[in-house]
C-alpha cells in the first residue's frame, strides 16, 4: 500500500464516492447529492486543499482531504482535515491510521502549528482521532424543535 496524491482519474472516483463518505461520516444524517458534493468539495480544492489516497495495485482504498483554515477567533492559519474515508471492504486494516499519519505529516511540514478536524459525536472515528492525540476543543450542540 502507498499513500500519495491521486491521479485525475482517481480524483474522479473520489468525487463519485464522496456522497457515500459524507453520508457515513454524518452517521446517516446527511444524504448529499453529487451536486452537493461539488458545492462542498470543489471550492476546497480551488483554495488549495488536496487529497491523499491509500492505494494498492491501482485501487483506491481510501482518502483524506487536507488543507488550511483560519481560526475564527484569532485569524491564525491552521491545518485542517476535512474528510477521512476508507472503503468498507478495506476497513479494519489500519488504513485510516496511515492516512491520518500522512495528513498530519503533510500539514506539519507545511508549518501549521495546529491541526483540527470536525467529527459527528457518534462517529466511531473519534476513537482513532483520540488515539492519535486529538483532543476535544469545542462542542456544537443542537436542539430539534420540530
Amino acid at each position: 500500500m502507498e499513500i500519495r496524491k491521486p491521479s485525475s482519474k482517481e480524483l474522479e472516483e473520489i468525487i463519485k464516492l464522496s456522497p457515500q463518505a459524507l453520508y457515513e461520516g454524518t452517521i446517516g444524517r446527511a444524504k448529499p447529492t453529487d451536486e452537493n458534493i461539488k458545492q462542498l468539495v470543489l471550492p476546497l480544492l480551488e483554495k488549495g486543499c488536496s487529497y491523499l489516497i491509500a492505494s494498492d495495485e491501482g485501487s483506491v482504498l481510501g482518502w483524506v482531504l487536507i488543507g488550511f483554515s483560519k481560526d475564527q477567533f484569532t485569524g491564525n492559519e491552521i491545518g485542517f482535515i476535512y474528510e477521512l474515508y476508507v472503503k468498507e471492504s478495506f476497513r479494519g486494516k489500519g488504513i485510516s491510521k496511515q492516512l491520518m499519519k500522512s495528513a498530519i505529516e503533510s500539514l506539519t511540514n507545511a508549518g501549521k502549528p495546529e491541526i483540527r478536524l470536525s467529527v459527528f459525536a457518534d462517529n466511531e472515528a473519534i476513537k482513532l482521532y483520540e488515539k492519535m492525540g486529538f483532543k476535544k476543543r469545542s462542542i456544537t450542540m443542537s436542539l430539534s424543535v420540530n
